[in-house]
């Protein structure tokens, strides 16, 4: 018993000294600023988020839903302002210091421009803590079906992730999926606030599933720029790049699964039932609606 104890006692002791060796790697230029220092507040609303996804749904079960209209539009005009504000600074941080769209080295310098990418690489982490709110709105709204593995696993992994990306990586190649994925959440937003007007607004939605479209472009370029880095060289953190193949590998995996039921299946059936009633042209479907 005495060996088991001095043996558990000695491993948590190297954990713990590998813990902090890492801590001493991060990046000193983001060291103090806000829930970066320490994973323990990531760690924690994360497991908040995901006790709520667990009893959310069950608490909801006997009460009406709520329609939350309120509040809806100005999150996501908010949410597309933010991503758009993150997306400009990164774009032009980049653009001034010429880094590199194929393979950027990180710089540990105080440069402004430097600077300027680090702290939208912050507001970037942060807004995925802001995005929790998408998941707590689908269950105040009783929308169930939206609870899928996929919209759980992408809220609460990038949250994770991107703590590690401003603490150890907040400059070099971490600029371009920040930029690109903020670009592509402020069309994003910009959709989900549109549906929140109403059902007249529904004519005018037809895009989003180009949205699902540009999103698997964006995971299948970042996988194949992952993979490139590995290959080549490239004076990034190795285990960062391989840590982004194997997550676009899931992204493309779960979106093009999400994909192909949504509208592919979806569409072939829509057609199938059009064609049975003697119609030539697909049912709409409704499935989409977001304002009820």
């Amino acid at each position: 018993m005495g060996h088991l104890l001095n043996s558990t006692s000695t491993l948590f002791t190297q954990l713990y000294d590998y813990y902090s060796w890492t801590l001493s790697l991060s990046d000193e230029r983001t060291r103090g600023w806000l829930m970066v220092d320490s994973p323990t507040p990531t760690l924690l609303y994360t497991a908040l988020y995901l006790a709520i996804v667990g009893v959310g749904p069950r608490l909801m079960r006997d009460r009406k839903p709520f329609k939350l209209k309120w509040i809806l539009l100005p999150y996501n005009i908010a949410m597309a302002v933010l991503n758009l504000y993150i997306a400009f600074e990164l774009f032009v941080g980049s653009t001034r210091l010429r880094y590199s769209y194929v393979c950027q080295p990180i710089r540990h310098i105080s440069h402004k421009e430097e600077l300027r990418i680090a702290n939208a690489v912050w507001w970037y982490y942060f807004s995925k803590l802001l995005e929790f709110s998408d998941t707590f709105f689908f269950i105040l709204r009783k929308k169930d079906k939206q609870l899928t593995f996929l919209h759980v696993y992408h809220h609460s992994t990038m949250f994770s992730l991107w703590w590690i990306g401003i603490k150890w990586v907040p400059s070099g190649s971490t600029f371009l999926p920040a930029m690109v994925n903020s670009f592509i959440h402020v069309l994003m937003y910009s959709y989900y606030g549109l549906s929140a007007l109403g059902p007249r607004i529904a004519p005018f939605l037809w895009w989003k599933k180009y949205l699902t479209i540009l999103q698997l472009v964006q995971f299948t370029t970042a996988l194949i720029l992952g993979i490139n880095g590995i290959r080549s060289g490239c004076d990034f953190p190795l285990w960062m790049q391989y840590a982004l193949v194997i997550y676009m590998l899931s992204f493309i995996i779960l979106f093009g699964n999400f994909y192909t039921k949504a509208y592919i299946e979806k569409g072939k059936k829509a057609m199938y039932r059009g064609v049975s009633n003697g119609h030539t042209e697909p049912l709409p479907s409704t499935s989409d609606k977001k304002w009820d």
